[in-house]
């Protein structure tokens, strides 16, 4: 008798558990959004400034939102996140996206330091080929890296089940 109360309690746990969540209220999310540009586009000009004119550049790749941010597709190897604009390689999917959104609430933390403690280490990891051969050779993740890491992680919040 013991064991099949704990069976029921188990599965009532893990029932309770795959509920969805609640939706925000569009009043939140409205303002969360104002809230997301405006410490972009001061906090974090520097690099948004320097997104927008690599998202004009990069041309006619299909352009979307993303959680408050804009997201083109190019024909470039690799993504690549400056302030609130992503550059996203076509072959990549959504778990790349919500990893450059996750840059892009770097952005908003670091503000101008950004592109020093972010941008500029990501560059060299993600660019340099004897980078390339080290996390082949020594099956190293991409995401080993702090700020990659820190990326993915901030990004996951937006991947969960709904």
């Amino acid at each position: 008798m013991e064991n099949a109360q704990n069976e029921k309690s188990n599965i009532e746990f893990v029932t309770a558990k795959a509920q969805p969540r609640r939706k925000m209220p569009k009043v939140l999310t409205a303002l969360l959004l104002i809230l997301y540009w405006l410490l972009q586009w001061t906090w974090g000009i520097i690099q948004n400034v320097a997104g927008l004119a690599a998202f004009v550049a990069a041309g006619r790749g299909k352009a979307y939102g993303y959680h408050g941010a804009a997201v083109r597709n190019w024909n470039n190897r690799g993504s690549m996140t400056l302030g609130m604009f992503i550059l996203m390689d076509r072959s990549h999917g959504g778990d790349i996206l919500a990893h450059e959104w996750g840059h892009t609430i770097q952005s908003i933390i670091l503000g101008p330091l950004y592109l020093l403690v972010v941008g500029l280490p990501s560059i060299i990891w993600a660019g340099l080929p004897a980078f390339d051969r080290y996390r082949m050779r020594k099956n190293v993740p991409y995401d080993r890296l702090y700020c990659e890491g820190w990326a993915t992680r901030l990004g996951r919040r937006t991947r969960r089940p709904k």
